[in-house]
């Protein structure tokens, strides 16, 4: 887990803490983004989020196979010209995956990212989800999710007779979602915060989700500035984690 916090961190700027205690260092949240990781060592990144390049080099992250995106929110995607690095070595472009409305906005976003520009090369091929089931040694499914008045994607990643399901930024559960993630060994789960919000999950309806699909085990992320670690974990059943920077789960 790179990040684990919501779009504006924790602290937010000027080191508001809100309910999270600062002498806890799981509660300093940087923004979404998590690193699937295979026994064969292939790498795909999940979002580019804007703290992209202190979150590679905090886990010691050098390249990645493939990158996948949720949607095109700032804090998902505005960390993506640290993927320069990842083309140095490379002799073509890094594959990247989103759906066609966020491929869309990501290319009028950052034309030079999927283009090239002025000399520079492409850094990467950018390819629409429908078109493919296998990638750098994963498979892989897709679901669109409910975000407010917008649309996230929840993934599905299975490598090694294990699954790894990573459903963030959604405000409703659909069937579609339930059954793209049924049985997973692990959900990472968005949850805002404890009360409702219009466009995150909240504390229960991400308990809800993962007894929906019947997830092994649960990661709760995208945490806000009201979500002491040690006061949530506190309440977690047994087979739910709370989230924090630079977690590692192996399965």
């Amino acid at each position: 887990m790179l990040g684990s916090g919501t779009s504006t961190g924790v602290p937010r700027i000027g080191e508001d803490w809100g309910e999270c205690d600062p002498k806890e260092p799981r509660n300093r949240r940087s923004r979404v983004s998590i690193i699937v990781e295979s026994n064969a060592g292939q790498r795909i990144l999940v979002d580019t989020s804007p703290d992209l390049r202190n979150q590679l080099l905090a886990n010691g992250i050098e390249k990645v196979d493939a990158v996948f995106w949720t949607h095109d929110h700032a804090d998902h995607c505005h960390g993506i010209d640290d993927l320069r690095v990842m083309r140095y070595d490379r002799s073509n472009p890094l594959p990247g995956y989103a759906t066609t409305v966020t491929g869309e906005r990501l290319k009028r976003r950052f034309d030079y990212i999927f283009a090239g520009q002025f000399g520079y090369p492409t850094l990467v091929e950018l390819r629409d989800v429908k078109d493919a089931r296998l990638v750098s040694g994963f498979s892989f499914d897709w679901v669109e999710m409910p975000h407010g008045p917008a649309k996230s994607t929840g993934f599905r990643f299975e490598s090694d007779g294990r699954s790894i399901g990573y459903a963030t930024d959604f405000s409703e559960i659909t069937d579609a979602m339930v059954e793209c993630l049924e049985g997973v060994d692990l959900l990472v789960c968005d949850c805002l915060r404890m009360r409702p919000h219009p466009t995150h999950a909240h504390y229960e309806m991400a308990l809800e989700f993962g007894g929906r699909t019947n997830a092994r085990a649960m990661v709760l992320t995208h945490l806000d500035k009201s979500m002491d670690y040690r006061t949530v974990a506190d309440l977690t059943p047994s087979n739910v984690t709370v989230g924090y920077d630079g977690l590692e789960i192996e399965l």
